[in-house]
């Protein structure tokens, strides 16, 4: 009977704990207790990645789909599964073999469920042909120029709800990054695809445009900059017509970022504007106003993080792991 006993203790000890923790929180405001409750741990849920990158929650399968961007490659996570390869190639389709970021970064889905992609080594937003259930390296290009000029290397995107796509163009996806032959366009942008398929360029002021997110109601639009010159996060108001105004930093990292890892990259918002975002040290926590409320500090650089359907589960890419963090039972 001890002996059962025993195993029984062991057993539960074993899936309460079942994945390794790294990090810590960092609490700057007391608003932050309603975001992220104080006991909340940092689990390593998955490991053994290049640079992890782009992740997607998708309530409907209960799995969380991320790039490989050096191994171009989609990986997808369950609970009861771990890590699998769900998509390969992800980014770069060619037979030519090249160096250099080739995979895909940024994961969405449209209105029809579909998987959308910014693809580093095609230089385009692509579609997967395919439905999410039976993947396929097929793709159909939804953006692939701007007057007639290759992209850089497409890397984060956020839709809005009219079905309109805003995304960032820096050179990361380009072997030779700002000094490759191939780089066609002069700037690094901001563009906007309507659902005609018409790009417009949004902005050619941001140096390297990186992680892109809209506040809600859609009337503020926040782009990372991931220059070590101008580690900034920027705020842009949106006019009638998608133009960009009122041109602002939101939060400049410019002291973190000469003694931490990292740079701001992606991010999310929350349904009351909180912004989760990549950056020096680890995920930056700020209410709406900018004002920065705390941090998931993490000694890896992190790239890119995603909110659960409900918002209380927040995973996190930094370099070789998945994160996971339970912000709130």
């Amino acid at each position: 009977m001890k002996r059962l006993l025993l195993i029984l203790i062991t057993v539960i000890l074993f899936s309460c704990n079942k994945y390794k923790t790294i990090g810590s929180i960092e609490k700057d405001d007391p608003a932050l207790d309603s975001i992220i409750s104080q006991n909340a741990k940092i689990e390593i849920i998955a490991e053994g990645f290049g640079w992890s990158e782009g992740p997607l929650w998708i309530e409907s399968k209960k799995m969380l789909l991320f790039s490989d961007i050096p191994q171009n490659t989609v990986y997808k996570w369950t609970e009861k599964k771990g890590k699998e390869i769900y998509l390969k190639p992800s980014g770069y389709t060619g037979s030519v073999k090249r160096g250099g970021e080739t995979g895909s970064n940024a994961l969405l889905l449209n209105k029809e469920s579909k998987l959308i992609l910014c693809q580093h080594g095609n230089r385009q937003i692509a579609q997967m042909v395919a439905n999410l259930d039976t993947p396929l390296a097929s793709y159909k290009a939804i953006a692939y120029n701007f007057q007639s000029k290759k992209f850089n290397s497409p890397n984060d995107a956020v839709y809005l709800n009219n079905g309109d796509l805003f995304f960032t163009d820096p050179p990361y996806g380009l072997e030779k990054n700002m000094d490759d032959p191939l780089k066609e366009i002069p700037f690094q942008g901001v563009y906007e695809v309507k659902t005609s398929g018409e790009v417009k360029l949004l902005t050619d002021t941001i140096t390297r445009p990186n992680g892109i997110a809209l506040m809600p109601g859609e009337k503020t639009l926040l782009v990372a900059n991931s220059d070590p010159a101008k580690p900034f996060w920027y705020a842009f108001d949106l006019d009638t017509n998608d133009s960009l105004i009122n041109p602002r930093i939101f939060c400049d990292a410019s002291t973190a970022a000469k003694t931490e890892k990292g740079l701001p990259d992606g991010m999310k918002i929350d349904k009351n504007g909180n912004v989760f975002a990549a950056g020096p040290g680890g995920i930056w926590i700020f209410n709406k106003d900018g004002k920065v409320l705390g941090k998931i500090k993490i000694p890896e650089q992190t790239s890119n993080c995603a909110l659960s359907a409900d918002e209380k589960t927040l995973y996190i890419t930094a370099d070789m792991y998945l994160l996971r963090v339970k912000l709130r039972e």
